[in-house]
């Protein structure tokens, strides 16, 4: 099925599993504003009793209390375009963008002690690691590790927004861990992994400038160069994700299906997924079905689905049966920390034997797929790292099309292109295969406006991680060469999705469909068509509206 996505950001409340807590220690949180008495406000240090602020406006290092917000003393800046500002224990470095060069300073002596040239296109962000100075390059899209004494580059891998949509990644924390990456341009501070360079996740930053980061032990320093503000925030969610940006609409999904004869369809047996509340979304009422299902079954996934029976249906005669229904849609992103996550050991046995099986659509035994998850997981012990390394695995070796139906998992890896569907039986056959559980979600889309209609519908995959739970991961819409579009969708949804169905395939009432699923007899010869379509509303359209829409999409 056709897949279309759009990414957001604005983190207003937290999730705890299975219930919505108050808006609390959501990441990004602010949890104190200090007024800066600056010009251009740009770079950040934390030195375990001050903030140090760089000045680009005035060429100065201005170290603050932060628990006063009061200014203790100001220093020259070694040079005259001062932008970022780490410590490392001993010094203040101030990368001047200017020079292009790394400065040690000694702030008890005011004694300017090493000056590092780098070899870089832009300079602005920096940061202490404890062994060695990290510096983001915006210009030329990558995020260095260099050893503090000649300049030498240990590591380098792309920024969050390398390779697409132009950023401004101007300030750099090291967390002991993670980096915290701010970009200017989409507002966002992005956390990334310092061994793996993978973006985790995001936020949104305070405010519409976000320039220098630091780093207190506890919380993370932010420094608006349009506020003039010092931001501390919260970046330890509380719960395992946080959901925003309700929108509230109304589904009307039906199955239709005309037969043109010149025979008589016997009879047609309609099952449809029965959605229920989920992190992303929130019926505010049942579904109501139309005509009223013969029975309510459950698959071996526990999905509930309707079953609707039709008989007898002559020719140039059309049979609907339909669902509606109203919801709060969320977008949701899961906060992982990788360490956090258990070992494969820590997955329930039961989950494990379910969502780990071979089938029709995977042949996870067959040497393609074998041979991937060797190159892509290697010795990878970790459960988080097995799904990413999956994931990027897919992506670097397939791209979106379209190309009729759905072949099996194997086919789809050594043709290296397929639709969202086969993508997610692609990454189900790699994780079962590695021992990871997977199964799928499938939902109907709101495409692009409020009201519209969806006939292509989405699936996309949910890994199981110990302490976790289910995480989606939706490797064809984070195929991308950018790293901060491929986190968006690991742990990410936006609230466009009614999601029906979940399952791992082979469903004993969908089979391998999603959303909804049918089958027929008939006497005779018969030539039908089927429609299966999403209509959405927005629930706050006027009576009159809806009657256009309505009337509009028949």
């Amino acid at each position: 099925m056709r897949c279309a996505h759009a990414v957001s950001a604005c983190v207003v409340a937290v999730m705890v599993l299975g219930a919505v807590a108050a808006p609390a220690a959501a990441p990004g949180t602010v949890l104190k504003t200090i007024p800066l008495d600056l010009q251009r406000p740009t770079g950040v240090a934390w030195d375990g009793h001050a903030l140090w602020v760089a000045d680009l406006e005035t060429a100065t290092l201005t170290a603050i209390d932060p628990s006063t917000g009061k200014v203790i003393r100001t220093l020259e800046a070694p040079g005259y375009a001062p932008m970022g500002v780490t410590w490392d224990g001993k010094r203040l470095w101030v990368l001047d963008a200017g020079d292009r060069t790394a400065y040690a300073i000694d702030p008890a002596t005011r004694v300017t002690v090493r000056a590092l040239p780098l070899d870089t296109a832009s300079a602005e962000g920096i940061a202490w690691d404890g062994r060695a100075l990290w510096t983001v390059d915006a210009r030329a899209g990558q995020i260095n590790r260099l050893d503090d004494s000649d300049g030498t580059t240990y590591t380098s891998f792309p920024s969050p927004l390398a390779n697409g949509r132009r950023g401004d990644e101007i300030g750099l924390a090291f967390d002991g861990q993670n980096l915290f990456v701010a970009d200017r341009l989409t507002d966002t501070i992005y956390r990334v992994d310092a061994a793996h360079g993978a973006v985790l996740d995001s936020f949104a930053s305070p405010g519409p400038y976000p320039a220098g980061l630091a780093w207190d032990g506890t919380h993370l320093w932010n420094v608006d160069y349009e506020t003039r503000t010092l931001n501390e925030l919260n970046v330890t969610p509380d719960a395992p994700y946080v959901r925003s940006n309700p929108r509230h609409e109304k589904l009307t999904y039906r199955e239709v299906w005309r037969n043109f004869g010149p025979g008589v369809v016997k009879t047609l047996d309609i099952y449809m997924a029965v959605p229920h509340d989920l992190p992303s979304q929130e019926l505010l009422s049942q579904p109501v079905f139309s005509p009223k299902p013969v029975a309510f079954v459950t698959d071996q996934w526990g999905q509930k689905c309707a079953h609707f029976h039709f008989a007898n249906i002559a020719p140039e005669h059309t049979v609907t049966a339909a669902m509606r229904l109203e919801a709060n849609l969320y977008k949701v992103r899961w906060f992982i920390d990788p360490d956090k996550v258990g070992p494969l050991s820590a997955i329930p046995e039961a989950i494990r034997k379910a969502y780990t099986q071979d089938n029709s659509k995977l042949v996870f035994t067959d040497p393609v797929i074998q041979r991937a998850v060797t190159a892509a997981v290697g010795n990878e012990t970790n459960p988080y790292w097995i799904a990413r390394k999956i994931n990027r695995y897919i992506q670097d070796h397939m791209h979106y099309e379209m190309v009729g139906g759905w072949n099996i998992a194997p086919t789809v890896l050594a043709r290296g292109s397929g639709s969202c569907s086969e993508y997610t039986f692609v990454m189900l056959a790699m994780c079962h295969a590695a021992g990871l559980p997977a199964r799928y979600d499938g939902s109907v889309v709101i495409r692009g406006d409020d009201a519209s209609r969806d006939i292509d519908f989405h699936r996309w995959v949910e890994v199981y991680l110990p302490n976790y739970g289910w995480v989606p991961v939706d490797p064809s819409g984070g195929d991308s060469p950018v790293p901060a579009t491929r986190a968006a969708f690991f742990g990410g949804l936006e609230n466009r999705f009614i999601i029906t169905t979940q399952g791992a395939g082979g469903s004993t009432a969908l089979g391998w469909d999603y959303n909804s699923d049918a089958s027929w007899t008939a006497l005779g010869r018969v030539k039908l068509m089927n429609l299966k379509a999403g209509d959405w509303v927005p629930a706050t359209q006027s009576p009159a509206a809806r009657e256009h829409q309505r009337l509009g999409n028949r």
